[in-house]
């Protein structure tokens, strides 16, 4: 059972997400100004995309972990969740982030079932389908981290974005008993719910109605 979390701190779910909708912010400002720190940092990042914390120790220290420590100490069990799913949700960033110095890839409010409905213009792509399909039904956080990684990759080759902070705070979801399921169907909900921009005012995806929230009481 998951020890009670202290009323004084903040659910972990919006702890997870707030670092890495900080963190990835911030790198984002950096990089599109060109910034060479920003610049290198996320050519080392990009190493860790698709993988877990233990498999990339050179990366520890650079994914913004700190700020999971903010309100104080974690147990092992929130801190071994917490840390997998900034590092996911951070160096999945980086990868997609790779060459576009023109626009940011973190974008609020863009939901990855909405991301992968925009790369289907011209209705279902069933390779694209089954891609997104076997990524809900990952059974370990590796097999999901790695089929992230091929979904990213082709958003990054499109140039749509995703809300970073939102995918962090699912992948902490997804490590619970119940939580990948949930995590599963709002990313169905937001897949089907997508609309394309019809009015050309927008260059980011229009949705239909606001994106489905996540469950924060774990």
């Amino acid at each position: 059972m998951t020890p009670a979390i202290p009323t004084t701190r903040r659910r972990m779910v919006d702890l997870v997400g707030d670092a890495a909708g900080a963190y990835v912010t911030k790198l984002q400002q950096s990089y599109l100004a060109d910034r060479s720190a920003a610049v290198a940092t996320l050519a080392q990042l990009r190493r860790g995309a698709g993988k877990l914390p233990a498999d990339v120790p050179e990366l520890w220290g650079m994914t913004g972990t700190e700020q999971l420590y903010a309100d104080g100490p974690l147990s092992d069990t929130e801190a071994d969740r917490a840390e997998a799913a900034l590092f996911l949700a951070v160096t999945l960033y980086a990868s997609h982030q790779q060459s576009r110095s023109d626009r940011g890839m973190h974008h609020a409010g863009v939901e990855l079932g909405a991301a992968v409905r925009r790369l289907m213009p011209g209705g279902i792509d069933e390779p694209i389908r089954r891609r997104f399909v076997r990524a809900g039904t990952s059974d370990t956080r590796a097999a999901l981290a790695d089929r992230l990684r091929e979904i990213v990759s082709l958003l990054r080759r499109e140039s749509i974005p995703l809300d970073y902070a939102l995918l962090a705070r699912q992948l902490y979801q997804a490590q619970f008993p119940e939580g990948l399921r949930q995590v599963r169907q709002s990313w169905g909900r937001s897949f089907h719910a997508y609309r394309p921009d019809t009015t050309g005012a927008d260059s980011s995806p229009a949705l239909s109605g606001d994106v489905p929230s996540v469950n924060k009481d774990n």
